[in-house]
């Protein structure tokens, strides 16, 4: 169980960061993205050569991380494409929500905020805002520490923020309201049997895009997915049981669907961060040894 911020509520932007890099970096580079605020799903890709990440900045500024990445030794290549809107997944990859009737999750259904993230069951839908809700240093902190555990207490954000316990609970109340701070569950689909993840960067006629986009979004196997900025103008994440389905959806699901143009998959081999805190470290060196710097 993890808290989460939704980006634009609090004034941020998302990209979608891709590095092709040395297969014996890889691993290092990754962990060092990992141990970053502003990265979540850092993943190795095909077959160690590539790595995936989304990072966050600052509407008003560039990103540090960007700036870093392109000074690191032993990466060859970055591309970053923003995140124009999510487009399929934005209420949860379906797969592990399957085991409820549309008419059972219809009625546990929380309220939304503006940009699609979940509000906590019973929060009031915030009212429209004409920007981004600022946030301060303690509030960082107490958002840090809830994607670390979504579940932490009251007398350990109080310490984390150096606010009083009354204080994170004001507090905590009007982020739900403002649609600032969400809950989500970080579930490794390999432990309900799906064995193989993807990342697709799919060229949709701009044309099409709506149907595309709209199609994807009804897919069991897309997990979430996006339009972006970039030639490829739509990146998805495919979850499937294995090898073989994941090739008969790109066969047969994306190779349904009306204008798309070019689809290249990126087979996941590592999950080294997921939406929250960083999973456990590889134990391939350190990225000082390395020469990764992110």
């Amino acid at each position: 169980m993890v808290g989460l911020a939704d980006g634009r509520r609090s004034g941020q932007v998302d990209w979608l960061v891709r590095l092709r890099c040395s297969p014996d970096a890889a691993p290092a580079i990754a962990s060092a993205l990992s141990r970053r605020d502003d990265t979540s799903w850092v993943a190795v890709a095909s077959g160690g050569t590539e790595i995936t990440c989304l990072a966050r900045a600052r509407e008003t500024g560039g990103s540090l991380l960007l700036e870093k990445i392109s000074r690191t030794p032993r990466i060859h290549t970055v591309t970053a494409q923003c995140l124009l809107r999510g487009v399929a997944g934005t209420a949860g990859w379906r797969g592990r929500t399957s085991a409820l009737t549309p008419a059972e999750a219809e009625r546990i259904r929380a309220p939304r905020a503006p940009s699609g993230a979940p509000l906590p069951s019973g929060a009031a839908p915030p009212a429209a805002s004409p920007g981004p809700v600022e946030l301060g240093r303690a509030d960082w902190s107490l958002l840090r520490a809830l994607a670390a555990d979504g579940r932490t207490g009251y007398v350990e954000l109080a310490s984390a923020t150096g606010w009083s316990q009354s204080t994170v609970r004001r507090r905590l109340s009007q982020l739900h309201r403002d649609g600032v701070l969400y809950f989500d569950v970080d579930i490794d689909p390999a432990l309900l049997g799906y064995t193989c993840q993807a990342t697709l960067w799919l060229t949709v006629a701009p044309a099409q895009l709506t149907p595309v986009t709209r199609a994807l979004a009804g897919h069991e196997e897309i997990a979430y997915a996006a339009a972006t900025s970039g030639t490829t103008n739509v990146a998805a994440f495919a979850v499937c049981r294995d090898l073989d389905a994941l090739y008969d959806y790109l066969a047969d699901g994306i190779g349904s669907l009306r204008g798309v143009l070019q689809v290249e998959s990126s087979p996941v081999i590592r999950q080294v961060k997921r939406a929250g805190a960083a999973l456990a470290p590889l134990r391939t060196g350190s990225p000082e040894r390395t020469g990764a710097s992110a």
